[in-house]
């Protein structure tokens, strides 16, 4: 009995010691990661983006911001202040002048960036895209929405707006590849499951209310019955929005749109646009700076066994009137 007690004794203790080592090791690694993932406040990652003074982007700088407090560097924000893609690469090539410690953009065009993109990475410069993406740039990774997706889901719900029959239309940027693939994704849930439903019209409303408004109305004019528009950013649906209620169809023309701005916010809550669909913007900024961190100190690498994904998508959510309120920030 004293044998099977002392044997007992010895497996507690060899236990005990074994725990004691294990959550030394553990706090050892944790103390080792947390060491790796803090910069210094002299190390700065610049946001560039195009239409610099709306809304929309606040929620990206946000992450960004939160990123930049939870690594300890500093960020800058910077941006063409029209929509204007030599303005933006203007803008672009003053950062890299600069020389950060890496650069989040969100490219209004899909290739006219590319030069000064690659430029930027040719001179060791880690970037990535956001929101809006460069694809056959040498930047590192996109984060951002699933626009193919999110035009199905947008075609998906204005079928169920109008029963499935009927006129739609659209109003996009037809030039931006974000854009491009809401209204690609779009176009072809309708014509593949809605053989009643049929796309009417496709304007530029080029990211400005009042074009959007102006384009809207011309739409309205040639198909005075049209019974929904898909509106591919949030100034677009605002636009719309604005058209639709001046000549009183409100109650006849559904209106989805995109992004949760206030304009757009407080037209949903009054039921002038049916839905609008909210991206992960917090998410694409706060992970944009994340990808930028771990590239610029050598923690993923495309010649590494780490590695970052290409492409992160940061969700879709279509918001109504039901769940407006939960959109609006809070203080």
């Amino acid at each position: 009995m004293r044998k099977l007690l002392f044997v007992y004794l010895i497996l507690i203790a060899v236990f005990v010691v074994y725990v004691y080592q294990y959550q030394t090791r553990d706090v050892s690694s944790n103390q080792w990661s947390e060491n790796q993932l803090k910069g210094s406040m002299d190390e700065t990652y610049v946001m560039v983006t195009f239409l610099s003074g709306i809304d929309y982007w606040k929620r990206p700088l946000k992450g960004f911001e939160d990123a930049a407090e939870a690594l300890n560097v500093s960020v800058e924000y910077r941006g063409a202040t029209q929509y204007d893609v030599n303005e933006e690469i203007m803008v672009l090539e003053q950062v890299i002048a600069q020389k950060p410690a890496g650069i989040a953009i969100s490219a209004m065009d899909p290739e006219a960036l590319n030069p000064a993109i690659n430029k930027a990475v040719k001179q060791g410069i880690p970037i990535v895209t956001f929101d809006a993406d460069a694809p056959k740039s040498q930047a590192y990774a996109f984060l951002g929405t699933n626009n193919l997706y999110a035009g199905e889901k947008a075609a998906h719900h204005m079928a169920e707006l109008i029963g499935e029959k009927g006129k739609v239309g659209i109003v996009t940027h037809p030039n931006q590849l974000n854009h491009q693939e809401r209204t690609r994704g779009f176009q072809t849930t309708i014509s593949t499951h809605y053989p009643e439903m049929e796309i009417v019209s496709v304007k530029d409303g080029r990211g400005d209310q009042m074009i959007s408004k102006e384009v809207t109305e011309d739409m309205i004019a040639t198909y005075p019955n049209i019974d929904g528009i898909f509106a591919t950013e949030a100034n677009g649906g605002v636009g719309v929005g604005q058209a639709i209620k001046e000549v009183g169809k409100t109650e006849t023309t559904e209106i989805i749109s995109f992004d949760t701005d206030k304009g757009t916010l407080d037209l949903v809550e009054e039921g002038v646009i049916s839905a609008t669909l909210a991206q992960g913007t917090w998410e694409m900024g706060y992970w944009s700076l994340q990808f930028l961190f771990h590239l610029q100190h050598g923690l993923a690498a495309k010649e590494k066994d780490v590695q970052l994904p290409r492409y992160m998508d940061t969700g879709i959510h279509v918001v109504t009137k039901d769940d407006v309120s939960d959109y609006y920030p809070r203080d």
